[in-house]
């Protein structure tokens, strides 16, 4: 029984289409700090991969590199995708852009009273 309802709900998520961006964007931030990572292990920038080895237990400096590198480009990622999400309503385009107004921009005139000193009124 447990079975099934484990496959309906992973079934229903497939059809969400934002869970499956969502997870599709994070994954692509999770291969993206990955290779950042490997990058810098590689590069050696001051040192950086002695030291992590130097360490008794490197996993656990790895591991947590590898995680806050996740969460950055993975958050990254997701909120660029739905920042450049459409909706029907829109004609096309992503979010971000500027539709042109109707005509050259005027500036508004409005009149405003002008204010005198109480004193200077009655001299004038």
């Amino acid at each position: 029984m447990p079975e099934k309802q484990t496959g309906e709900l992973t079934g229903k998520l497939r059809e969400q289409p934002l869970l499956r961006l969502l997870a599709i964007n994070l994954a692509v931030g999770g291969l993206v700090a990955t290779l950042l990572l490997g990058g810098l292990l590689w590069l050696n920038p001051l040192r950086l991969r002695d030291l992590i080895f130097a360490d008794a237990a490197p996993g656990t400096a790895l591991g947590l590199l590898l995680f806050g590198f996740v969460i950055t480009f993975g958050s990254a990622a997701m909120g660029t995708a739905i920042m450049t999400m459409t909706t029907d309503r829109d004609a096309g385009g992503g979010g971000g852009r500027r539709r042109p107004v109707g005509g050259a921009l005027q500036p508004a005139v409005v009149p405003a009273p002008s204010r005198t000193p109480s004193g200077s009124a009655a001299r004038g």
